[in-house]
């Protein structure tokens, strides 16, 4: 199956900036993508479009494809999965109102984990990640740089470890957007709906293959075949999920930091020859 524009193209279809979880601005992102060698790029913030404009404008000056996207925090049978939306319309009302509501609930989670770090005698945790977010989307992270900032942990890593990841003394569980209504936000922008990083969520095959079909039946179009640390593999088993349900396959770094030395823009695995590339449904 031919891929477009096989000989020129390097796709990255998931990267964050400073509008969610990353440390680099819009603009910072897109040149170090262009250095990097990428020809189109996704940003791919959670829960917002925030930094669309600036990246739109930085991408025209460096001749970068910017692919409008988002990073959309889903529910499904009471656990959590992530939902890339991939060529999407960003003034798209439906999904405008949405991340705002995203926005509140991310709020709420804030509050209840800054309660819990208090009960652990860390103080002081939801006003600093409040004045470190601004106006972007409060994420864990901000809580593990807190954690780390304040000298209760020495990296991002332990703060999960420690604090923050599902078990932890601080995780909160979190009601998402319903998987089904955020392919449908995705899908009537005008998108494609792309599962994220399908074996980070550590299912069992028969919980994926439920995943996958429900997915489906919601609108969805692609899974991620490839990303930023996976290895031959993983990708083979992404690929057979994605052949199996006939899905498009995706590619994407989940860039977030220039200090973590295992992830970079576009340093990706190619994608494998016998899955159609998500990037068939662009128009460019």
């Amino acid at each position: 199956m031919m891929k477009q524009n096989l000989m020129t193209e390097k796709y990255d279809l998931h990267c964050h900036s400073t509008f969610s979880d990353g440390t680099l601005t819009p603009s910072m992102l897109i040149r170090r993508a262009a250095d990097q060698g990428v020809t189109a790029l996704a940003l791919t913030d959670h829960d917002t479009t925030a930094g669309y404009l600036e990246a739109n404008a930085a991408a025209g000056e460096v001749g970068i494809k910017l692919i409008a996207g988002i990073e959309l925090s889903v529910s499904w049978k009471d656990k959590s999965f992530h939902v890339v939306g991939l060529n999407i319309d960003p003034n798209y009302p439906p999904l405008v109102e949405a991340t705002k509501q995203l926005q509140i609930v991310r709020l709420d989670r804030a509050e209840k984990i800054a309660a819990k770090l208090e009960k652990k005698r860390i103080t002081g945790a939801l006003d600093w990640v409040v004045n470190a977010a601004g106006d972007s989307m409060i994420t864990r992270t901000h809580f593990a740089d807190f954690l780390v900032a304040q000298f209760h942990v020495s990296t991002q890593q332990e703060a999960f470890d420690r604090y923050l990841a599902k078990g932890k003394p601080a995780y909160v569980s979190t009601e998402w957007a319903d998987m089904a209504l955020a392919v449908g936000w995705i899908a009537q922008s005008g998108g494609v709906a792309v599962l994220a990083h399908p074996l980070r969520y550590k299912l069992t095959s028969n919980w994926m293959k439920r995943l996958l079909t429900a997915f489906k039946d919601a609108g969805g179009q692609g899974i991620e075949v490839v990303t930023g640390r996976c290895n031959n593999d993983e990708i083979k088993l992404a690929n057979d999920y994605a052949n199996c349900f006939e899905l498009a396959g995706s590619v994407g770094s989940d860039f977030h930091n220039p200090a973590n030395p295992w992830v970079e823009l576009g340093r990706l695995h190619p994608l494998p020859d016998n899955v159609t590339p998500i990037w068939e449904f662009f128009n460019f």
